[in-house]
């Protein structure tokens, strides 16, 4: 629930002149419909964001922090984030959430979905509701990161594709600005300008996957491939494009098959050609289904040669069955 209905900047000590903002952070390329919000977390990369943002863009910048409730030191992100905020004359809506995972969900995805649904609660609520472009302060690093990640689980294309620069998502404008810099501008630019950042006690752990990559694997592929965030970054362009065209495709045989599919029509597909339908049809409804789970489904379609065959497998969080001549996705809790 957010901490106030019409957040407004609260008057505090201005803002120290900062440097200039250095060629790899320029913003020239970003335009946002005005006013927009910034993602802040309080950490070296969203302060920097919302900083080279509010200098800009005055009076038309907005801000959003998602307290997640997971730590200690949360409170001290939300001190931060107020003290900037305030230094900047930025509006700052403070949303707290629950982000416990589920069983079977991993920690990260629980909070990534808790904090893209707790930002866009804030800003339906927030300033008349008129706001919906989104600053995002992921970067070249980061992407890097996601694309490993990605390479780990045996992701196909939409996973290789790691993060656009711009997309829609929960009636938001999604914008990452700063995908061609590096973490190591950011930082750089906030100690030339005196700027200070909190840092996430949780970025030090190594249990975690992404820290252990960003501690290194990154430092490894810097001194073997000095080069390697702009030839990651060629890969995600080209797997983004290859997945367009796969998108398309789908929609196009969906179209033909019928929302919900026919089962029948599925069948009448080779088998690449159902596994990019289904896998489209479910992420439609935002069902992530394992390839384990894609095969198995596969398996039952081609069986569906009978009246009386019935057809009922878990994929995702929820069922895929037959009623009648198509497939229906059902979530578990209903």
């Amino acid at each position: 629930m957010a901490d106030s209905t019409t957040p407004k900047p609260t008057p505090a000590d201005p803002a120290p002149p900062v440097a200039a903002l250095p060629a790899t952070l320029a913003l020239a390329h970003f335009k946002p419909e005005l006013p927009f919000a910034v993602a802040l977390s309080g950490g070296a990369d969203s302060t920097a964001l919302l900083l080279a943002c509010a200098l800009r863009w005055p009076q038309q910048v907005r801000a959003v922090h998602v307290h997640h409730g997971l730590q200690a030191a949360a409170d001290g992100f939300v001190s931060h984030c107020e003290k900037l905020c305030a230094q900047l004359q930025v509006p700052l809506a403070v949303e707290r959430i629950n982000a416990k995972h589920a069983p079977g969900e991993s920690p990260e995805e629980a909070a990534r979905r808790g904090r893209y649904l707790a930002i866009a609660r804030a800003l339906h609520t927030h300033w008349g509701g008129t706001v919906r472009d989104l600053a995002l302060a992921q970067h070249a690093d980061d992407q890097v990161e996601t694309m490993l990640l990605a390479l780990s689980r045996g992701a196909g294309l939409p996973g290789l594709s790691a993060m656009p620069e711009k997309m829609d998502r929960h009636g938001l404008v999604l914008h990452r600005p700063w995908l061609n810099a590096t973490g190591a501008d950011i930082r750089q630019w906030l100690r030339d300008s005196g700027v200070a950042w909190v840092e996430d006690p949780s970025n030090q752990e190594l249990q975690f996957t992404r820290n252990r990559i960003r501690q290194r694997l990154l430092p490894a592929l810097q001194e073997s491939f000095p080069s390697f965030r702009q030839t990651f970054a060629r890969s995600a362009r080209h797997a983004a494009q290859a997945q367009q065209l796969l998108t398309a495709l789908a929609q196009q045989d969906l179209q033909t098959a019928g929302d919900p599919p026919r089962i029948k029509a599925v069948q009448s597909l080779d088998e690449a050609r159902q596994v990019n339908l289904l896998r489209y049809w479910l992420t439609s409804r935002e069902v992530q289904a394992s390839s384990a789970q894609i095969d198995a489904l596969l398996v039952q379609i081609k069986a569906c040669t009978t009246r009386g065959h019935q057809i009922d497998i878990k994929v995702g969080n929820g069922f895929v069955r037959r009623e009648s001549e198509c497939l229906h996705w059902y979530n578990q809790r209903l």
